[in-house]
C-alpha cells in the first residue's frame, strides 16, 4: 500500500508539473533504413541485435514482414536477414532460437542457419505483440486485442490467462516467479483508442493471479518493458512517444520525450537502451544513467 501511495503521489506530481519538459539525453547512435521497426532483442552470445519490421499493416497477412540483423554499435549487418513473415512484432531470444510474434502465430527461428524451425498457431488471436522467455525456455506472448497471455511450453502453445483485467496486455517481462505485464489500457473497440491508459501488473506464473505492481495508476499506453537493474523498470509509451522510468519504490519519471511510435525496447550491451522508432524507421541507442 505504501508503494501504491508513493506511485500515486509521484504520478500526481508528474501530471501537475508536466515533468519532463526536457527531451532527455541524446541518442548515442541512430540507425535508419528500417520498415516500421517494432521490436529489438539482443542476442548476447552472438553479440548481435535482431529487429522486427512490420513493413505494412499490423494485421495484414501480406508476407512483407522481415527481421533485420544489426551490430551492437548500430551498423546494419543485413537488413532483410529473414523474410517470409507477415507483421512481426515482439521478439524473444534464448539458446540460439529467436521467437517472433506474428499476428496469430509464434514463429521460432534457428538463428544458426537463419531458417524458420516451427510455427505455433494461436487460435483466435488477433494481435500477438510482446514476447518474453523464462529460464526454463517457456515463452510468453501477449495479445492486447483479446486480453490474453499465451504460453509456449515445449511444443504446446496454449492460453495462460484470458481476462479483461489484463487491460490490453502489451509489454512482458519475466521477473522471478512473476510475469510483469505492461498494459496498453482499456480498449474502446475503436482501434487502439483507450478509455483509460495502462499500468503495470504482476501475473503469478504458477497461480495466474494478477496483482498491481509498483505503479497501479493508469499513466501510459505501454509498449516495451525492461528491468532497469535496480529493482525498477523502464517502459515505452508508443502513443505519446514517451519513455518512463519506474523506480523500485513506485516513483514514475518521464525520462525521454520522443516522437510517437517508440515501440518495444530492449537492453543492449554496455547498458544501452535500444528504442525502435516505428514511425521514423529508426533504431536508437541511449545510455542509461
Amino acid at each position: 500500500m505504501n508503494a501504491f501511495r508513493r506511485g500515486c503521489a509521484a504520478l500526481a506530481l508528474l501530471l501537475s508539473t508536466g515533468a519532463a519538459t526536457a527531451a532527455g539525453p541524446e541518442p548515442l547512435w541512430t540507425l535508419s533504413g528500417f520498415a516500421q521497426p517494432e521490436s529489438v532483442v539482443f542476442a548476447a552470445n552472438q553479440n548481435v541485435l535482431y529487429v522486427s519490421n512490420i513493413n505494412g499493416e499490423g494485421t495484414a497477412k501480406d508476407g512483407n514482414g522481415f527481421i533485420s540483423k544489426v551490430s551492437p554499435d548500430g551498423k546494419m549487418i543485413k537488413r532483410d536477414w529473414l523474410r517470409g513473415l507477415n507483421a512481426p512484432k515482439g521478439l524473444g531470444y534464448r539458446g540460439g532460437l529467436l521467437y517472433i510474434a506474428d499476428i496469430d502465430e509464434l514463429v521460432v527461428v534457428d538463428t544458426g542457419n537463419g531458417r524458420i524451425k516451427s510455427r505455433h498457431k494461436a487460435a483466435g488471436a488477433k494481435f500477438l505483440n510482446d514476447v518474453a522467455v523464462d529460464g526454463s525456455g517457456r515463452v510468453y506472448v501477449s495479445d492486447m486485442m483479446t486480453n490474453t497471455i499465451w504460453r509456449l511450453n515445449g511444443d504446446s502453445l496454449g492460453v495462460m490467462l484470458a481476462s479483461p483485467k489484463l487491460e490490453g496486455p502489451n509489454g512482458l517481462l519475466v521477473e522471478g516467479d512473476k510475469l510483469i505485464v505492461g498494459s496498453w489500457g482499456v480498449l474502446t473497440g475503436n482501434g487502439f483508442e483507450t478509455s483509460s491508459e495502462g499500468y503495470l501488473q504482476a501475473l503469478d506464473r504458477t497461480t495466474n493471479v494478477l496483482e498491481p505492481r509498483f505503479a497501479p495508476v493508469p499513466f501510459a499506453n505501454i509498449d516495451g518493458l525492461v528491468a532497469d537493474g535496480k529493482g525498477g523498470y523502464i517502459l515505452s509509451d508508443w502513443a505519446h512517444g514517451n519513455v518512463y522510468k519506474v523506480s523500485a519504490t513506485g516513483e514514475v519519471t518521464l525520462w525521454l520525450l520522443l516522437e510517437q511510435g517508440s515501440a518495444d525496447i530492449a537492453i543492449g550491451p554496455a547498458k544501452r537502451l535500444l528504442v525502435p522508432m516505428m514511425l521514423n524507421n529508426e533504431l536508437r541507442a541511449y545510455a542509461i544513467d
